[in-house]
């Protein structure tokens, strides 16, 4: 393998450098210079196998060819960062890549059921940016709905309320954990889904006209404008 020019060496050692702006700028340079360097898929698989916390170098393999079930494992382990918009990057990439291939939805179901809170909530996210209408997918989410972790269970909710094709099983199990769920969080954020999914009339009604008599303002708050667009959808002209 031949001696790397000092420009490409320089770029591949500012993958590792602590300033994101650098890292961004460097992976894309490498990125838009790839066709010219035809070993550099090679080059950086060494280096991330030499050194397997390496996101950078994952991120930019991923985006130059398909990636390795190392380069996957080294994305889905980055998906637990700390710091959002490293999440978000990778998340937008994984994505990116389902969206191409269509194979990656078993990699987010597995971080669905195995993942860190913090991976589990991001494989929501990219589920919900998928925009799925398959029945596995919905009942990966609907079998997550009482997920330990508060903030996946309120991901969940805000990702089926896309979800028009839900049942009025779907919608009685939500209307359930909307009574019976014990974080504030994840009742605030049902009562619009319920409201955006479920019929004028009925249990999720009186479910929401007991909520906006709650002492729990946000809750209140949230029935109130969770009724007032079930108000606007019974008043709503009929398609014909």
């Amino acid at each position: 393998m031949e001696e790397l020019p000092e420009e490409i060496a320089s770029l591949i050692e500012s993958l590792n450098h602590s300033d994101k702006r650098i890292i961004r700028r460097a992976a894309e340079t490498l990125i838009s210079m790839a066709p010219q360097l035809p070993d550099l898929v090679e080059r950086l698989e060494r280096i991330l196998s030499e050194n397997k916390r390496h996101w950078p170098v994952a991120y930019v393999l991923a985006r130059l060819s398909r990636p390795s079930s190392l380069c996957l494992e080294v994305l889905k382990e980055t998906l637990d960062s700390k710091d959002p918009d490293i999440r978000w990057a990778i998340a937008v990439l994984l994505v990116g890549l389902a969206k191409g291939t269509g194979d990656m939805l078993p990699l987010f179901f597995d971080l669905l059921r195995t993942g860190t809170p913090t991976q589990r909530r991001m494989a929501v996210y990219c589920l919900r940016d998928l925009k799925l209408r398959d029945s596995t997918s919905l009942q990966m989410l609907m079998d997550s709905l009482h997920d330990p972790d508060p903030l996946v269970r309120v991901a969940i909710v805000t990702t089926l309320k896309s979800r028009a094709e839900l049942g009025k099983d779907h919608l009685d199990r939500l209307l359930r954990l909307f009574l019976e769920d014990p974080d504030p969080r994840v009742r605030h954020t049902l009562a619009l889904t319920l409201a955006e999914l479920g019929s004028p009339g009925g249990a999720i009604h009186s479910a929401l006209a007991n909520a906006s008599r709650s002492d729990d303002p946000n809750l209140k708050k949230a029935a109130i404008a969770a009724l007032e667009l079930l108000k606007k959808k019974a008043h709503a002209p009929t398609a014909k």
